[in-house]
């Protein structure tokens, strides 16, 4: 993220005050690791455009490998509680041109994906990784 692109997020976070910078820098990191996940970090910006649900895909799988069992704690820390506010910030970062998005991508596509306490368990989750390597 250049500076000016971290300036123009920062005010945002200021000015609109629901959710703190990092979760905008997240969406970023996040957004980058799941293009590369997907096989499209060397198309064009439009071959690199993936869906709102393919994003909560990433967002979820990268949380998972960042904070571990502490993802719900630094998401709420980040007043982030569901996967709408990840839409919410996405919508944000469109509006101030930090992001692109087309005609099809609609707030809708965030609301209830999936729920926060089921998709981030972290037992759950540490079970099912365990039971993948084991195949």
């Amino acid at each position: 993220m250049n500076e000016a692109s971290k300036r123009a997020i920062e005010d945002l976070a200021e000015r609109d005050g629901r959710y703190r910078f990092e979760a905008y820098a997240f969406i970023f990191e996040a957004l980058g690791f799941t293009v590369e996940k997907m096989g499209r970090a060397h198309l064009s910006d439009e071959g690199r455009h993936i869906s709102g649900r393919d994003l909560l895909a990433g967002i979820s799988e990268y949380a998972f490998n960042e904070y571990g069992p502490l993802t719900r704690a630094v998401f709420a820390h980040w007043r982030v509680f569901q996967t709408r506010d990840f839409g919410e910030i996405v919508f944000s970062l469109v509006a101030i041109g930090e992001m692109g998005k087309t005609e099809h991508d609609r707030i809708e596509d965030f609301i209830d994906v999936y729920d926060f306490d089921e998709e981030f368990d972290w037992k759950r989750r540490r079970a099912a990784q365990k039971s993948i390597k084991k195949t």
